[in-house]
């Protein structure tokens, strides 16, 4: 994604795990590694809205158009109980989709979701 966008994308990434009514952070990559654990309810919150009510398959993926900040733009179901968290700290994902370059970022994106959806996490 980055390559095709000519910038990082997403530089915030978070693997978890539901379970209990919780998420237990399987693996982490950004600039928050001391912090983030603090926030990631408050920052996910606006990902779980737009998800909330639907029914999502392995592969499938949402977009926040407006999270900003620290809250998390992107999710990729993964597996049964496991998700991937995507953040644009420094923008939002309308920010990112000005740039005609995000049509071409699109592709690798699309095509992480279709490995997850053939071989799945957890």
């Amino acid at each position: 994604m980055n390559a095709a966008y000519q910038k990082s994308v997403f530089d915030e990434w978070v693997i978890v795990e539901l379970k209990n009514g919780g998420a237990e952070v399987l693996d982490y990559e950004g600039p928050r590694s001391e912090s983030f654990r603090t926030a990631l309810h408050a920052d996910s919150a606006a990902i779980v809205r737009e998800m909330q009510d639907r029914q999502y398959a392995i592969g499938d993926f949402e977009f926040v158009q407006q999270a900003d900040g620290s809250s998390y733009d992107a999710c990729i179901r993964l597996g049964e109980k496991t998700y991937l968290l995507c953040n644009y700290t420094t923008g939002t994902m309308a920010d990112l989709r000005k740039d005609p370059r995000w049509l071409k970022a699109q592709a690798p994106f699309v095509d992480l979701t279709e490995k997850f959806r053939a071989d799945p996490l957890g």
